[in-house]
């Protein structure tokens, strides 16, 4: 039998010097397999509760993270400290290779859930767009 999660999202984007914060606490699942972590959850559009992203957040190193979301959008963002990477962004305008600089990846995760805190910066043609952060909390759901 599959555990349960609660999974608790603070997401903070800097544009312009003005800072927007998102949290978002929702049901997923917390794996283990082949030394990788997987977090996954689904995020539901505030407009229409029927159209949804599947989001998977694989913690491959102390260092790596790498995000994949499938929807209307998706993407797959690769944060790893100290490096940029250029990653695919699909919008309804149509796709994008965006910067991505991560300053900082912290994880502290065990079996029971734990917690990750990731901070990078956006360029699009090398122009910075957002500098960005999120904090993740996993508990595993009282049976």
């Amino acid at each position: 039998m599959k555990k349960e999660y609660l999974i608790s999202i603070l997401g903070i984007q800097e544009v312009d010097g003005e800072k927007n914060e998102v949290e978002v606490i929702t049901n997923g699942h917390f794996i283990t397999k082949n030394g990788h972590t997987y977090i996954g959850y689904k995020e539901y559009d505030d407009e229409d509760p029927k159209i949804c992203s599947d989001n998977l957040i694989k913690i491959e190193s102390p260092e790596k993270v790498t995000i994949i979301r499938k929807g209307d959008t998706s993407s797959r963002l690769i944060l790893e400290k100290g490096k940029r990477h250029q990653c695919f962004y699909n919008t309804i305008a149509g796709d994008l290779m965006i910067g991505i600089f991560t300053d900082a990846v912290e994880a502290d995760l065990h079996e029971n859930g734990g917690k990750l805190h990731v901070k990078y910066s956006i360029d699009f043609n090398n122009d910075l767009v957002s500098n960005n952060e999120f904090k993740i909390n996993i508990k595993q759901k009282e049976e």
